[in-house]
């Protein structure tokens, strides 16, 4: 059984399940889904990067979570905070991220879910600050980020991004534990 760790109205942030895998490979096949980032994955590199997560979760008490809707109990992506520490004069840090599939989006969850990883953050692990980026060009997330409150702090060229890419530049957001309600 899945541990949950939050609950929104129309969601549930819990444990990845085995379940969830196939329709992950399937996302960040995706290249509408992957557009803003330097590719799609293979079956290998979603897997790895499940791996990264659940031991992050398992490690810390927090993570990137599945998330799934309540109403069909599909498994829709993932929402959540990580720690960053690739060089930048902003890290390391906490980051909110999240990353929905195709069919989910425009119906309000990333927000209803980030909302709910703010909170976790702000409240239960007592965070003082939060971050979140995204290339430029993706004003889908972007857009979220301004509706929970974040505020843009500028742009900076991802290092972990090749130089010459169409998503090197990334816009920076933040908000601070004092500037929301919890």
């Amino acid at each position: 059984m899945a541990r949950i760790f939050l609950e929104t109205p129309r969601l549930i942030l819990r444990d990845w399940q085995p379940g969830d895998h196939e329709p992950y490979v399937v996302m960040n096949a995706d290249p509408e889904v992957m557009e803003f980032f330097p590719s799609t994955m293979t079956r290998e590199q979603t897997m790895a990067q499940i791996s990264r997560i659940t031991g992050f979760i398992a490690g810390n008490g927090y993570g990137f979570f599945a998330v799934e809707r309540k109403d069909n109990r599909q498994f829709i992506g993932f929402t959540g905070l990580s720690y960053v520490t690739f060089k930048s004069d902003f890290t390391p840090c906490t980051e909110i991220g999240w990353r929905l599939s195709k069919t989910n989006w425009g119906q309000g969850f990333a927000t209803e879910a980030a909302e709910a990883s703010l909170r976790y953050g702000f409240g239960h692990l007592g965070l003082k600050e939060i971050f979140s980026f995204t290339s430029v060009h993706n004003q889908r997330s972007e857009n979220v980020m301004k509706k929970i409150g974040m505020q843009k702090m500028g742009t900076f060229e991802h290092p972990l991004v090749s130089d010459g890419s169409f998503v090197k530049e990334h816009v920076l957001y933040k908000i601070a534990r004092d500037e929301k309600l919890l």
